[in-house]
């Protein structure tokens, strides 16, 4: 029988808050010995090492959860996604010892969430941003909810339209700073933006204010950009990043940049595309620069390249031996979300200090499987990784193999280290939490634990793809406007034209498609940078121009797309094409 989740009201009872932290307490770690909750017999459907073993803490909460954090009396604070009642922060606590969640708390009126990319303690706070804003409140360990109004940190005053990167992941370093990256506000600065062929602007102007991190007072309210130290440039899009106080470093593990063979078919193979560029991970140092938007790392290479915008074509170097390297590559277009520092006693000793990153999933490796959707794990020692990356959590997407980024289930993405050493798993398609125990013997920890996590790098989602034998749309078998939807369309929108959750919207049942013809042909040909509402949610993307089309391809892709996914609606001829192209 499942258990029931109180939903407490603000009133909550001050009474209660200090039995709460009493329970909590007795849960806490005591010397060597940590008194763990019994797991789930199925480890809430995830694959861990041997003497691993998981809790489902909460199956689901209402506006789900992007980030989470767990303070030092055991309660998990967690960001929500956009929710219509703008309650953007969510408290849950378990009262009575059985590792559950039995009160679940929603707090907080900020606008935004969509892009909530944070939720951190630091010094007596709960940080957490929004889009364009990081707040805090003060905590207070006699109540679950905190007192008060949340002060505003950081203000991102850029005009931003249809800024692709403004997620606001958080880091604090040990004295006094906060680090905050301003992500670029294209995929390579080109002019037009994601033309096919367009040169890059170069030198970059978007490297003046985003494209990096800056560094800021992390105990001043009210700042805004020019209020910070730009620390490091050269970084496209960051989610995931940590401050690694064994050796005083930043850690980043940056997005990579898109659309090698939509912009390139010239240059690149669908499984180049599908594979590159690497998600790098960054140790980000003082004046560090990692060459964005001129360069990418290539893992397979263990190169940085030039960019096709600026006179690449996979092999060449050129002006790329002058930036920083990452410490490591990851496969591209995993959607690295959230980056954590493992301080805890409670795993084995192989475990201490190294890194753990959610890898929420790609949206974009069409033709191949979709791929990801796991918690990797980086083992450290003395301040620098000390092996290959190994899978420690599998299982979020619970299918296989993953055709469209909705046919997964859970996707992982915020990270935590419980008081006791527990690591606090979340996920953005319901809201579950995991909570992941060790309960073995930490000393015979070893290569016999992690075999079965090797075995799992053959999952579709996770090994490199088959050329021939994973391509799940060989472009042979298509012609006319279903070929031109899988080449260009379905990257973004999914095989089945429901799109990808916030970032991409359905092509299904909306009135975009059905409706009105000449608007639905501007889009293509002018494309879209802003937000836009589609069916009752907003997304605020940008959708590429597709001029280079002719007139007939517009036609086909168009009449194909109006007559799929459940559509039904009559066709577009290039006719009528050719006379928006020439009214605008």
């Amino acid at each position: 029988m499942k258990k029931r989740i109180q939903f407490v009201s603000k009133s909550y009872n001050l009474k209660l808050s200090l039995f709460v932290l009493m329970v909590s307490i007795s849960l806490v770690q005591c010397g060597n010995e940590v008194n763990l909750p019994i797991a789930d017999s199925d480890n809430g459907g995830l694959y861990l090492p041997n003497d691993f073993e998981a809790l489902v803490v909460v199956d689901s909460i209402k506006g789900k959860a992007r980030h989470i954090a767990v303070t030092n009396n055991g309660t998990i604070y967690a960001k929500l996604k956009r929710s219509k009642d703008n309650m953007s922060i969510a408290a849950l606590k378990d009262t009575n010892g059985d590792g559950r969640v039995d009160f679940i708390e929603r707090f907080g009126n900020q606008p935004g969430g969509n892009y909530a990319t944070e939720m951190r303690v630091y010094n007596g706070y709960i940080y957490f941003s929004t889009e364009l804003v990081v707040y805090r409140y003060k905590l207070n360990p006699n109540t679950l909810v905190p007192e008060g109004e949340a002060e505003i940190v950081l203000t991102d005053d850029h005009p931003h339209g249809g800024h692709e990167h403004i997620g606001k992941p958080l880091a604090f370093d040990n004295d006094g700073h906060m680090y905050v990256p301003f992500g670029a506000p294209s995929n390579a600065c080109q002019d037009p933006k994601r033309t096919p062929g367009a040169p890059g602007l170069d030198p970059c102007p978007q490297l003046e204010d985003h494209g990096g991190i800056w560094r800021f007072d992390a105990n001043k309210i009210g700042q805004t950009q020019k209020d910070g130290y730009k620390y490091a440039s050269g970084i496209r899009s960051v989610v995931a990043m940590s401050w690694n106080s064994q050796d005083n470093n930043l850690y980043v593990v940056m997005h990579g940049r898109d659309d090698l063979l939509r912009l390139f078919p010239n240059k690149y193979t669908p499984l180049e595309s599908a594979l590159l560029p690497s998600e790098e991970f960054m140790r980000v140092k003082e004046g560090s620069n990692f060459g964005w938007p001129y360069c990418y790392y290539n893992q397979i290479m263990e190169k940085k390249v030039l960019a096709p915008e600026y006179g690449g074509d996979g092999t060449i170097i050129g002006r790329c031996d002058q930036y920083d390297d990452p410490v490591m590559g990851f496969p591209g277009h995993w959607a690295p979300n959230d980056l954590v520092f493992y301080d805890g006693e409670q795993f084995p000793d192989r475990y201490k200090n190294g890194a753990f990153i959610a890898f929420h999933g790609s949206t974009n490796r069409a033709p191949y499987p979709q791929s990801g959707y796991i918690v990797a794990f980086v083992p450290f020692k003395d301040g620098v990784p000390s092996g290959e990356w190994e899978v420690f959590a599998d299982g979020f997407a619970s299918v296989d193999p993953i055709v469209s980024v909705g046919d997964a289930i859970y996707r992982p993405m915020g990270i935590s280290v419980g008081p006791d050493g527990s690591l606090y798993l979340g996920d953005t398609e319901k809201g579950k939490i995991w909570r992941v125990m060790y309960k073995g013997d930490k000393d015979s920890f070893g290569e016999e634990q992690l075999a079965m996590m090797e075995e799992r790098k053959q999952a579709s989602n996770i090994r490199t793809p088959d050329e021939i034998k994973d391509n799940l749309k060989p472009m042979e078998q298509w012609e006319g406007g279903k070929k031109t939807y899988y080449t260009y369309c379905s990257v973004c929108h999914q095989d089945n034209g429901r799109g990808a959750g916030t970032r991409f919207p359905p092509l299904a049942g909306t009135d975009w498609v059905l409706g009105n013809k000449e608007r639905l042909i501007e889009v293509l040909l002018k494309g879209l940078d802003g937000p836009v509402e589609v069916n009752g949610n907003t997304y605020n993307s940008m959708m590429p121009q597709h001029s280079f089309l002719s007139d007939q391809e517009i036609a086909e892709v168009l009449t194909y797309i109006r007559s799929n996914f459940g559509n039904s609606a009559g066709p577009i001829e290039a006719k009528e094409v050719g006379r928006v192209r020439k009214s605008i």
